[in-house]
């Protein structure tokens, strides 16, 4: 039995997506700005799509601009709105935690001019409210946190964020990475406050190679890539039909089963957590909040020992972020843990096809792998 844990990194792709994603690729595969019948077709799935994300982030389907990833729709936002605001300053606030999609955006803004203040995060990984507020100031330009890290599963208040920024009279546009909860944590970008929002398809079992930028009505920033008129002008390049299509359909499919699936996930979630913790006194769960990521460490066992045996069992998760590749995670070392934690931990995620006898595997094959796996 294949058991695969390790949704937080990508998922798989429902069937429902994938066969909108074949029609689009084999019969509607017109180009959406030609005006013959094929492109007319194809503009209708554009339009759809459209309306299908907008309707699961809780927004008119003019505010979303689709883009190739969810690091694509970081960068655009982050770049172009800290050049936006130059005029009233250069100080920008983020935090020790934030995706590489983000940090080394903001490594290359400061390179710029730019000044950035990395705020450190509480125990769970997620930032507070006051921790921005005391760092805010008056050049303050742009604020940009992730909604749930993607190692801890801690949950920033962005809505919190963005009423204090409001409460203090700031001009600073709030931007925030929702890759890891769209469609994970319950949030309507009306209700949020965020001028932007980053999103992604994959990790809602879109195909890869497509995501979304949110950019609230009123608020004023350049393309990111120029060329064509697509997009509204906002973001030149023909339209991925395909994984466009896939994605809104996806994204109406996760909206639709939204609260029953968190609930299944957080069940399996705290089943595994509770598990693990009974059967090896040594494991230590880090962090917390989100209903798809569990966050744990066998401090003295090494984590990528542990993943290797849990492979030959055809059992794969991951040791942090997928997207980082050797060295310890930046996340676990801003949370001050000891050497010996941020080295046994993996991260463990879940999705609506995750079953409990996936977990009870999981489970069963790291207690073998403590018992017989060599440790410091």
């Amino acid at each position: 039995m294949e058991v695969y844990l390790d949704n937080a990194a990508t998922t798989r792709v429902c069937p429902e997506a994938a066969d909108i994603a074949y029609k689009v690729m084999t019969e509607c595969y017109g180009n959406p700005s030609s005006t013959h019948t094929k492109g007319r077709e194809a503009k209708t799935y554009l339009d759809t799509a459209r309306s299908q994300i907008a309707a699961a982030l809780g927004c008119s389907a003019s505010e979303v601009y689709f883009t190739s990833c969810g690091s694509e729709s970081d960068v655009w936002a982050i770049t172009k709105g800290a050049e936006s605001m130059s005029r009233r300053g250069k100080h920008i606030i983020s935090s020790a935690v934030e995706h590489d999609a983000v940090r080394k955006t903001l490594e290359d803004l400061g390179a710029r001019g730019f000044e950035v203040t990395y705020l450190a995060p509480e125990k769970d990984g997620a930032i507070s409210v006051e921790s921005v507020k005391n760092a805010l100031r008056e050049d303050t330009i742009l604020v940009t946190l992730m909604m749930v890290n993607n190692e801890t599963g801690g949950i920033t208040d962005i809505a919190g964020i963005a009423k204090m920024l409001k409460a203090e009279g700031s001009k600073a546009l709030l931007h925030t990475d929702a890759v890891q909860g769209f469609m994970k944590v319950p949030f309507s970008a009306k209700k949020l406050g965020a001028d932007m929002i980053s999103i992604s398809g994959h990790k809602i079992h879109a195909p890869k190679g497509i995501g979304a930028l949110y950019i609230k009505t009123g608020v004023k920033i350049k393309p990111l890539i120029r060329g064509g008129a697509q997009e509204s002008g906002m973001r030149a390049g023909t339209e991925a039909m395909p994984q466009i299509a896939a994605f809104g359909k996806a994204a109406e499919i996760a909206f639709a089963g939204m609260q029953d699936n968190c609930e299944k996930m957080a069940r399996l979630r705290a089943l595994a957590a509770d598990r693990l913790c009974a059967d090896i006194p040594e494991a230590l769960i880090i962090g917390g909040g989100a209903p798809h990521i569990l966050s744990v460490s066998l401090p003295g066992w090494r984590s990528e020992v542990l993943m290797n045996f849990l492979e030959a069992e055809s059992i794969y998760v991951s040791r942090s972020s997928a997207c980082k590749k050797g060295g310890r995670s930046h996340v676990l070392e801003a949370m001050h843990l000891p050497a010996q934690v941020i080295d046994g931990a993996i991260r463990i995620s879940f999705s609506r096809y995750s079953t409990e006898d996936d977990v009870l595997a999981l489970c069963s094959a790291l207690k073998r792998a403590h018992d017989t796996l060599a440790h410091r």
